[in-house]
């Protein structure tokens, strides 16, 4: 019976890391290629994309919920707003609670809003 590409694919999934690299090691051996040679037909623009990660995330409230003061209370804490502008920010859903966060802060935020009651999202 021939093993199948997810086969293949699970056995090398569950190998430890040394074992993955002595496998690559022998691959490109036994068949006379680099790995670092994909990435260069693929060309420099397709790597660059391939390694770019977001950094900034934009933390955004869909909607307020069922518990509206308790959301104006979290996004007052958020942000530093004052009563007036929280609640004028949180009745104007959807819209940008905080803009170009780090992800662990957008996540944090996100969070404590849905926390709260809101319905949140990331973008």
């Amino acid at each position: 019976m021939a093993l199948t590409k997810d086969d293949i694919l699970n056995a090398i999934a569950e190998m430890p890391v040394m074992e993955l690299v002595e496998l690559i090691e022998a691959a490109e051996e036994k068949f006379n290629v680099s790995a670092a040679a994909a990435v260069a037909v693929a060309g420099p623009a397709a790597a660059a994309e391939a390694v770019e990660e977001q950094t900034e995330f934009d933390v955004v409230m869909t909607s307020f919920g069922a518990n509206k003061v308790s959301v104006i209370k979290a996004v007052r804490t958020a942000t530093g707003l004052g009563l007036k502008e929280a609640k004028t920010l949180v009745e104007a859903a959807p819209t940008p609670v905080k803009e170009g966060v780090s992800k662990e802060d957008a996540e944090e935020l996100k969070k404590t809003l849905e926390e709260a009651g809101a319905e949140v999202e990331l973008k």
